[in-house]
C-alpha cells in the first residue's frame, strides 16, 4: 500500500526544506524527498562555491524556525556595508546598515550551511519524513484527487498536495502541465573561491564594466566568493587559465579595494537563464522557488524570494487548516495572488539593470552615472532602495517581518 501525506515536497534543497520546517508541528503529515543530500560540513573545509547573500528578511525567516542558530554555530559572514560604481564614469554608491537601523545588510552563506541547518530541524521533527538520497522514477499527477509519486525501488507514496521545490526544470512542474516563459542571458557567469591577504571584510562591492559586472563577496576569515560576469568565449578561457594567470586576471579585472589574492580554493561556471512559470499552481500542485522563477543572480535576490515563496505558501496553507479548506484547492490561488506579483517585480528590476548598464553609448553612461550619484546623495532614496533589497517593503509573511 501506498504511504500517503497531506504535503510531498519534492526537492530538499534551502527552499524545499524551509517549506517543511514551517508547515510542522501544524497537525500536517509532511514528507521531504531529496536526491542529493548534503555532506556533513566540518570548520576546515574550503569553503564552498554556491553562496548565497541572505537579506534580514530571510534570516528572520530562518531564526523564527530555529535555524539560523546552526548557521551562526557553523559559519556565515555578515556585510555591512555594500558599493556599486562604473569603471567607465563618476557614478558610485555606498550602503551602510546603520542608515536603515539594522547591524547587517546581509549575510554570505553557503547553501549546504543552509541546508544542513534546516534539516537538523526536520530531522527533529515528528511529522516529517525527510527521505534522503532517493529517486523518483514517475510522477502521477492526480489534480485536486491528490497524486502519486513512484521511486525507483518500487515504492508508492501519495499525497494530497504535491509541492514542486525541485528547481529551474522542475519535474512536478512538468507532470502538472504547467508551462513556463523563459530566455537566455548571453552571458555566463564564472564563481570562484579565494584565500584573500586582506584580513575578513565586512563588504560586498560590485563594479560595472563594459564587458559585464564583477562582484566580491566576503566570506569567514581571509576568505572571497568573486562573481564575474561575461561572455561564454571569455569565461571559457578563464575557466582554462592555470592558477596563476587566473589570479593575475583577476587582479586585473578586479578593484584595487580586493588586496592580493593568496590562493584560488576553487572555480565553476554556469549560463544565465529568467524563467517564469506561467501559473504557481495547479489543482493539488504548487510551485516554490526556482521551479517558478528564475532571476539574474547579479543583486542576488533568487534565494531570497525563494524562501518568501516558502513563508507565504506555509501562511496560506495554515489558513486553509483554519478555514476547513482543501490544502490543494483555489486557496493556492491566494498565494499565487500575493507572490507572482513581487516576484515579477524583482525579475523586471534585474533585467533593467543588466539592459541599463549593458549598453556603453555616451549617453547611457551619463545616464548611469548621474543616476548612481543621485542615488547616493538623496538619503530618502537611498534607503528605500536598501529597504527593497534587504526584503523589508512589501507585504512580507508572518515569518519574515522585521518590524
Amino acid at each position: 500500500m501506498a504511504r500517503t501525506f497531506d504535503v510531498m515536497i519534492i526537492g530538499g534543497g534551502m527552499v524545499g526544506a524551509t517549506l517543511a520546517c514551517a508547515l510542522s508541528a501544524k497537525g500536517l503529515s509532511i514528507a521531504v524527498l531529496e536526491a542529493s543530500p548534503p555532506r556533513p560540513f566540518e570548520p576546515e573545509q574550503p569553503h564552498d562555491l554556491r553562496v548565497s547573500a541572505l537579506s534580514p528578511a530571510s534570516v528572520k525567516i530562518l531564526g523564527n524556525l530555529g535555524a539560523w542558530a546552526g548557521i551562526l554555530g557553523r559559519r556565515c559572514c555578515p556585510y555591512r556595508g555594500m558599493r556599486v560604481w562604473e569603471t567607465s564614469g563618476q557614478g558610485d554608491t555606498r550602503f551602510h546598515s546603520d542608515s536603515v537601523g539594522q547591524p547587517a545588510l546581509g549575510y554570505i552563506v553557503e547553501n549546504r550551511v543552509v541546508q544542513l541547518a534546516l534539516w537538523d530541524c526536520l530531522q527533529q521533527a515528528q511529522d516529517v519524513s525527510l527521505m534522503a538520497s532517493v529517486r523518483i522514477a514517475a510522477i502521477d499527477y492526480g489534480g485536486a484527487m491528490g497524486s502519486r509519486v513512484t521511486l525507483d525501488d518500487g515504492e508508492v507514496l501519495q499525497a494530497r498536495l504535491l509541492v514542486g521545490a525541485d528547481g529551474g526544470e522542475s519535474r512536478v512542474r512538468e507532470a502538472a502541465g504547467i508551462g513556463v516563459h523563459r530566455w537566455d542571458y548571453p552571458q555566463r557567469a564564472l564563481v570562484a573561491s579565494v584565500e584573500t591577504e586582506a584580513a575578513q571584510q565586512d563588504i560586498t562591492w560590485q563594479r560595472f564594466l563594459p564587458t559585464g559586472p564583477v562582484a566580491f563577496l566576503p566570506l569567514t576569515g581571509p576568505h572571497g566568493s568573486l562573481v564575474w560576469y561575461h561572455h561564454p568565449d571569455e569565461i571559457q578561457r578563464l575557466m582554462s587559465l592555470d592558477e596563476a594567470d587566473f589570479i593575475d586576471a583577476v587582479m586585473r579585472g578586479f578593484p584595487k579595494e580586493l588586496g592580493g589574492i593568496r590562493r584560488l580554493e576553487g572555480r565553476a561556471s554556469f549560463p544565465l537563464r529568467r524563467q517564469h512559470a506561467l501559473n504557481y499552481w495547479r489543482p493539488g500542485a504548487v510551485l516554490v522557488g526556482d521551479a517558478a522563477h528564475m532571476i539574474h543572480p547579479l543583486a542576488g535576490q533568487g534565494v531570497n524570494i525563494g524562501l518568501l515563496d516558502a513563508a507565504c505558501l506555509a501562511d496560506v496553507l495554515l489558513e486553509a487548516l483554519d478555514e476547513q479548506l482543501p490544502l490543494g484547492g483555489s486557496i493556492l490561488a491566494r498565494y499565487e495572488a500575493r507572490r507572482r506579483n513581487h516576484n515579477l517585480g524583482v525579475m523586471t528590476a534585474m533585467d533593467l539593470i543588466y539592459r541599463v548598464f549593458g549598453r556603453q553609448d555616451p549617453a547611457s553612461r551619463l545616464a548611469r552615472n548621474l543616476g548612481l550619484g543621485l542615488t547616493q546623495r538623496l538619503a530618502p532614496v537611498k534607503k528605500r532602495a536598501m529597504r527593497w533589497a534587504m526584503g523589508m517593503e512589501g507585504d512580507l509573511p508572518a515569518l519574515a517581518r522585521l518590524e
